[in-house]
């Protein structure tokens, strides 16, 4: 009796401690995050114009990467992979806010991108505010209400809010500690709450009444030509780099001919309404991407070409890089190329 109960014992232990020991190395939460190569996504498929030129013999590449929230054993096994890199969270910003945040940077490029596109193309074009949206949560100055990342603020007071100058407005005679009626939508669900006003930092240094959250503003792009407009898939991918790309897709589109010339082609870059072509983080893991996906040309932001020169040439990749600043540097590249042979 007594061997049986002790071999339980001995039994319930080793269960117990197989289970610490998986939850330790499996599930345990870290303050760190793991960077590393993610993808080079053919970007055709994702953008799409009623009456755009179909061509295209090579592809448009955007690249990505990808970060994990890491645990033990991936802290482990990633010390050991000379692509990885391990980075600390941002103690202040929760994976709500992050997801938000990424989210509103790809909407902006993609907006940028049919703007530089259709700048280019000489397209005509309204700009629409659609609605103000909340980031994130002032870490300064608490918010006195029920806020989420990816809330949509759709009415101050009774007062419709579709882009920042309406907030700004309607807030402008208020201090704080008044109380101001909110209608929120989130999930697609209206809420509708009481709020108290928080003292916030002006844009002039100075201090002002506000809702103490960080907002962005979603903007859709009308084509004048309907048939020109530019519609986009919903991808799981977030952040502002695949600008460059992008519009080069859509000017491909809008523009007679194969601009691609039969080339496998990637890159990288934010892009501003007129053109300019802006520094992004973690070009080394784009280049890895890239060389697996068989990318022959990389467009790289000038100020990035140094790391992606370094990395390109420790995997030993055969990939052309061409450093750009701007839009044109890129079209310029591409219109010398000779086609491809078959």
């Amino acid at each position: 009796m007594r061997q049986s109960r002790a071999k339980a014992i001995k039994s319930g232990l080793y269960v117990l401690t197989i289970a610490v020991i998986v939850y330790v190395v499996v599930y345990m939460s870290t303050p760190y995050m793991i960077n590393q190569p993610g993808t080079a996504e053919e970007i055709k498929p994702m953008v799409s114009i009623k009456s755009g030129d179909s061509e295209e013999k090579g592809t448009f590449m955007l690249t990505t990467v990808s970060v994990s929230y890491a645990n033990v054993w991936m802290l482990a096994t990633a010390r050991f992979n000379k692509h990885a890199e391990i980075v600390r969270k941002e103690p202040d910003r929760n994976d709500e806010e992050y997801e938000t945040q990424q989210r509103y940077y790809m909407s902006s490029s993609q907006s940028n991108a049919i703007l530089a596109a259709y700048n280019k193309a000489g397209v005509k074009y309204d700009v629409v505010s659609e609605y103000v949206f909340i980031v994130g949560l002032s870490k300064e100055s608490q918010p006195k209400g029920d806020f989420h990342p990816g809330d949509i603020i759709r009415k101050v007071n009774g007062q419709p809010v579709k882009q920042f100058e309406d907030l700004g407005a309607l807030l402008q005679d208020d201090q704080p500690g008044d109380q101001v009626k909110l209608q929120l939508e989130r999930g697609g669900k209206s809420l509708d709450q009481q709020v108290e006003l928080v003292e916030i930092k002006a844009a002039d240094g100075g201090r002002k009444a506000g809702l103490g959250v960080t907002v962005g503003e979603l903007r859709k792009v009308q084509a004048a030509d309907q048939a020109k407009e530019v519609q986009f898939a919903d991808t799981r991918i977030g952040g502002p780099s695949a600008g460059l790309m992008f519009t080069l897709e859509i000017y491909n589109q809008l523009t007679p001919g194969d601009l691609s010339h039969g080339y496998r082609v990637a890159g990288t870059g934010t892009i501003a309404e007129d053109g300019t072509v802006g520094a992004i983080g973690g070009v080394q893991f784009k280049i890895v991407a890239s060389d697996r996906e068989k990318a022959e040309i990389f467009f790289v932001p000038e100020a990035n070409y140094n790391d992606a020169k370094t990395k390109a040439e420790e995997i030993g990749s055969k990939m052309k890089l061409v450093p750009v600043k701007k839009l044109d540097d890129a079209l310029n590249y591409l219109d010398s190329l000779e086609p491809k042979a078959s």
